[in-house]
């Protein structure tokens, strides 16, 4: 089985998602996708995979959210989109994909939807 994971290790949701992946005997694919981003192509590959809007994947906490002026609504999903390949701390994680779908997987527990 391919599972891919975008991970931030200093998050401990991350770490924790990735421990149960690899407990589940599966080696998977990590991405540190802070210092690899993902594509904005990706993104939104991830996103409908997910049906998922842009916005719901945007992190707020410790990152330039404010600052770029992401709350504005008027902002369209191509520059929300935009935003996070630029500023990928921007992405909320850890997001994992695997044959049976892709997942934000927060809480831990839905990487059990698709392990």
């Amino acid at each position: 089985m391919t599972v891919t994971i975008w991970h931030n290790p200093k998050c401990a949701t991350s770490r924790k998602v990735l421990e149960m992946i690899r407990a589940a005997g599966v080696t998977p694919q990590v991405v540190d996708y802070v210092k690899t981003p993902p594509s904005a192509a990706a993104i939104k590959a991830a996103l409908k995979a997910m049906a998922m809007k842009p916005r719901a994947l945007l992190r707020r906490k410790g990152t330039p959210y404010e600052a770029l002026g992401l709350d504005d609504t008027t902002l369209s999903d191509a520059a929300l989109i935009a935003a996070m390949h630029a500023h990928p701390i921007l992405i909320e994680r850890p997001v994992v994909q695997t044959p049976k779908g892709t997942r934000l997987c927060r809480p831990p527990e839905r990487l059990q939807e698709i392990l």
